[in-house]
């Protein structure tokens, strides 16, 4: 069984699949060739489909069974968000490429998307376990994690794993995520969020549709979901262009890069040069992201 989508004219399927590649610890999607493979729970089934392009489509497979018309679209649905298929970024593109900075990495990376995460949990912890710490230990914390206490699904051979869910992680303690070499915070606050979520004192539903701020202010009532948490989630989940992750060091360090500068900017400048992409912020910040591949 198998479904397509017709993606924009802005959007360019291998540079999104380059992205998925970035680490061989992600466990979330298993790529082959040039099709990712991704297992996400519907309500009480778990769906395995494969997602690859051909003549311009993108082509959506289902491999563990056949799904029904509600499936099917809640998976169009998912791939949709994931690789951010709603946004139109022809005006992104027109400010953009007026722009010293920008001008040249839209040109380079023209069709670049935000891959995101539809699943707002997940979203959040993995932003908490990126926190103050190199992206290669990031992915073996997360590894461990899901490894531990995530679900599984076998087909074809192959394992495809899916994030914890909130219930699980909610009744974890210190002596389950330590030994992962988690931090006591890290611990605490990924409990912490899988708790709110578990309560229902958060949810994605309960954000989506929101005004930007009114969004974020209710994510940073969450202990352990400050204002880059927050602003990540917002960028990756909801897809909000103005989502603005300001503290990022990576975006600091792709600035220092592209305006020649002996040190990185402060909080401040970075504002003050922000202020030209306003209402792109969350787009501006992935294309400087993307610049940091090739001076790494």
């Amino acid at each position: 069984m198998m479904l397509t989508l017709t993606p924009p004219k802005e959007f360019d399927y291998s540079l999104c699949f380059q992205f998925l590649k970035r680490s061989p610890k992600e466990l979330l999607h298993t790529l082959h060739d040039k099709a990712v493979c991704k297992a996400i729970r519907i309500d009480t089934e778990v769906i395995l489909f494969r997602v690859e392009e051909k003549n311009g489509l993108l082509i959506i497979d289902f491999l563990n069974g056949k799904a029904t018309l509600s499936q099917q679209e809640r998976v169009k649905q998912f791939v949709t968000e994931w690789f951010d298929l709603d946004t139109d970024l022809k005006p992104f593109y027109r400010m953009a490429q007026k722009d010293e900075i920008l001008g040249p990495l839209i040109k380079k990376y023209f069709g670049y998307r935000i891959v995101g995460q539809p699943d707002l949990f997940e979203s959040l912890v993995w932003a908490v376990l990126g926190q103050q710490i190199n992206l290669d230990f990031a992915y073996t914390l997360k590894q461990r994690f899901v490894e531990k206490f995530g679900d599984a699904i076998q087909w074809n051979g192959n394992t495809y794993y899916l994030f914890p869910s909130a219930e699980t992680v909610a009744k974890l303690t210190d002596a389950d995520l330590l030994p992962l070499q988690f931090s006591r915070q890290k611990s605490n606050y990924s409990t912490g969020i899988s708790k709110a979520f578990a309560e229902g004192i958060i949810s994605k539903n309960q954000l989506t549709g929101l005004p930007f701020e009114e969004a974020k202010e209710k994510l940073i009532t969450i202990k352990g979901i400050g204002n880059w948490t927050a602003n990540y989630a917002l960028m990756k989940t909801f897809r909000y262009p103005n989502a603005f992750p300001l503290e990022d060091a990576g975006l600091h360090n792709a600035l220092k890069n592209q305006l020649g500068l002996a040190k990185k900017p402060g909080l401040d400048r970075v504002k003050t040069i922000f202020k030209k992409y306003s209402g792109w912020e969350a787009y501006a910040t992935l294309y400087l992201w993307k610049s940091l591949e090739s001076t790494s």
